[in-house]
């Protein structure tokens, strides 16, 4: 389904990406123009559904007259502007916080890491095999969604998931300082112990596979998790009146997570727990 916004028409800036003239509306992000032109610009801790918090500086340009790299994903775009994704200034920044992220956690589960490592020559094994990690265990005290800190970037998407921006339940904050900097419940309790209602739209933003639900743990764990074997199909919440849209993660005939369209203008990528994880029902499980 398509959604037309309704209201005043916002007006067009021009600006240039990389010598080429573009056009987007007022309010759009450097981040919006590029993907629009066709740029690829690398990001983790941005979300589509969430408000840019600058944390990764993956998505860096660089902008005729500023001092500094600028975040493509917060910063907005300006009539006039000379916007450069590929300078030499740019791709160096990208591939050391590349190399500084992959020397320190483990990025095995993040979409398309492998493929920016090798585009912008990253070497994260030149910082040796002492590199600070966290190298904690995970986190399997439920049995609907597991915390994988040594997977965890401090994007803080989760956070602003959690908090203000969608769910205000405000069950997950962080705790600590530098290093030991970590996204944790009140007290580090246990899951099960916290203010969490299981709602699981920390997984749905989770850039890195952090926090993941317990059937995709599990099959990874034992080496049966597919995604090219598996099938998605969006139907909707058959659990209350509101209207949901809920997308089936299918392998071998059965659902292995539940995730929702973040374009729905009913959901915008969040579910509650029904709809997140109440789907063993339609499954013989004999």
């Amino acid at each position: 389904m398509t959604v037309t916004p309704l209201g005043i028409p916002r007006r067009m800036l021009e600006f240039t990406i990389d010598g080429e003239e573009a056009r987007v509306p007022e309010g759009s992000t450097l981040l919006d123009a590029c993907r629009a032109a066709g740029k690829d610009i690398p990001t983790l801790c941005e979300g589509d559904t969430l408000r840019p918090k600058n944390a990764c500086r993956v998505c860096v340009v660089e902008v005729e007259g500023a001092r500094t790299l600028v975040p493509a994903c917060s910063r907005k775009a300006e009539p006039g502007m000379e916007v450069r994704t590929d300078t030499e200034r740019a791709r160096h920044s990208r591939k050391i916080v590349l190399e500084l992220l992959a020397s320190s956690v483990d990025l095995s589960t993040t979409p398309r890491i492998a493929e920016w490592l090798k585009e912008y020559e990253a070497k994260p094994d030149r910082f040796g095999p002492d590199a600070a990690r966290l190298n904690e265990e995970p986190k399997v005290d439920n049995d609907l969604y597991v915390r994988d800190y040594d997977k965890c970037i401090l994007c803080y998407k989760c956070v602003d998931a959690c908090g203000d921006q969608w769910q205000n339940t405000f069950a997950i904050s962080v705790a600590g300082r530098g290093f030991d900097a970590r996204i944790a419940v009140e007290h580090d309790a246990p899951l099960t112990d916290s203010a969490c209602v299981y709602c699981g739209n920390c997984i749905e933003v989770c850039p890195t596979g952090a926090l993941s639900f317990k059937s995709e743990f599990d099959m990874r764990a034992a080496g049966t998790w597919d995604e090219s074997r598996q099938t998605e199909t969006t139907t909707v919440c058959a659990y209350c009146g509101v209207g949901c849209n809920l997308t089936l993660h299918v392998q071998d005939n059965e659902i292995v997570k539940v995730t929702s369209p973040h374009d729905n203008p009913v959901t915008h990528g969040n579910l509650c727990i029904k709809g997140r994880f109440g789907y063993q029902h339609v499954q013989n499980r004999g």
